[in-house]
């Protein structure tokens, strides 16, 4: 029986996305205790910022490399091995005593977070085939969220109960235990498994990464990444409260709770995205139309001037985060697009893309609003040109789409 027949690539399945759901919740769980490391540490509010956004620098850094690595010696290591990264340096995070410890252990964590996406991209891509491949990557998509959710209230429950050392400590040890369960059942039991081997002959990864880059396609999935992810996690993750804090004078719960609307929509969204894709049989003319959606409801706050009926607001924000579901799309045209050979190295740079667009969006929304602070002018104003940021985001998601060539029978390709 073939991997691809195999019921226990649903084992896989499941073992590969719980680590995922936990890993993805510590991106954004340090969020939550602010203000305690602040207090706990002597520290200021730029410092702890500092801590929280390494990671997503290491992350974003480590995607190509970490591609150019899971196509030439296989994804398993690295997946298993990113797991204990990552719950290592949690546990150092939990256990920290100095500033400079915190910072040392976000590095860590990033680190093994760069292992997680690219790597399961490519064990998923091969256990299933590509018609099972599209539908179940949007459900990969949807677990990303879902830690996210995770990292709100939940977690925030345990940390009021257990104190956010012992809630990150029991994380930490979680993904440690994650890394034993993949090592079980990637090496030990899967790998026992008879599987056809063809031969690869392996080319040096400098031209294999110099061929990508000069291919229209890996800058095409490039780009629409950038735009769908960066203003959806770039702007949930740092100016989605403030804004709606100081635009729409919501309490500080009642935008949470928008936050998880969203996330929401967001987990809605990848898996079915993923199934109409497959049900079509086509990528580029859904991720064009989820595209555009995007890109025209982030124009609708510029049309309002940066306050929009909050009923449309609320709205907005749920298919802002329903569109985001989409971004599964741009790995579901990897693996139609490329051989499995490279599958890895084009993995980690559309997902480059992605997270490059948000480290540079909090950034880039932050010094517009300063400018507008520092000068006197009206904070609304300040948001109003902030949108600006994630509607040019979301055009060059859009031309990337368009960019995109879908591949047809007998490996022709189509515009």
């Amino acid at each position: 029986m073939g991997r691809q027949s195999s019921k226990f690539r649903w084992v896989i399945f499941a073992s590969v996305l719980f680590t995922y759901v936990i890993m993805s919740s510590q991106r954004t769980a340090p969020g939550l205790i602010t203000d305690q490391l602040m207090n706990d540490f002597g520290v200021t509010a730029a410092t702890v910022g500092l801590v929280a956004s390494i990671q997503f620098f290491v992350y974003t850094s480590l995607q190509i490399p970490m591609g150019i690595l899971a196509d030439r010696y296989g994804p398993n290591f690295f997946l298993i091995t990113g797991a204990a990264l990552t719950g290592a340096g949690i546990i150092m995070y939990s256990l920290a005593t100095h500033v400079f410890i915190l910072f040392f252990a976000r590095i860590l964590t990033g680190i093994g977070d760069a292992t997680i996406w690219v790597n399961m991209v490519l064990i998923l891509s091969q256990w299933f085939n590509k018609k099972e491949f599209t539908r179940l990557i949007g459900v990969a998509g949807m677990t990303g969220s879902l830690g996210f959710l995770v990292a709100t209230v939940p977690v925030s429950t345990l940390i009021i109960l257990f104190g956010w050392r012992g809630t990150f400590l029991s994380a930490g040890v979680l993904l440690c235990l994650c890394s034993l369960l993949l090592y079980f059942i990637l090496v030990k039991k899967a790998e026992r498994r008879p599987v056809i081997r063809n031969k690869i002959q392996r080319e040096k990864p400098t031209l294999v990464l110099q061929r990508m880059l000069s291919n229209r396609q890996a800058w095409a999935l490039f780009l629409c990444h950038f735009g769908i992810v960066g203003g959806y996690i770039g702007f949930i993750g740092s100016w989605a409260v403030p804004y709606m804090m100081d635009v729409h004078s919501i309490t500080l719960l009642g935008a949470s709770q928008l936050v998880m609307l969203s996330l929401a929509g967001a987990l809605i969204g990848a898996p079915l995205i993923g199934w109409i894709s497959s049900c079509l049989n086509m990528i580029k003319r859904p991720y064009i139309i989820f595209h555009l959606t995007v890109l025209l409801c982030w124009s609708a706050f510029l049309l309002f001037r940066g306050e929009p009926p909050f009923s449309l607001f609320v709205i907005l924000f749920f298919i802002i985060g329903f569109g985001f579901g989409s971004n599964s799309l741009t790995f579901a045209a990897v693996r139609h697009s490329f051989p499995v050979s490279e599958s890895g190295l084009v993995t980690g740079f559309a997902n480059t893309g992605g997270f490059l667009s948000a480290v540079l969006l909090p950034g880039i929304f932050g010094y517009i609003l300063d400018h507008f602070q520092a000068g006197g002018g009206n904070l609304a104003d300040g948001y109003f040109y902030g949108f600006l940021t994630p509607v040019i985001f979301s055009a060059f998601g859009l031309i990337g789409v368009v960019l995109l060539k879908e591949q047809v029978q007998k490996g022709e390709m189509r515009d």
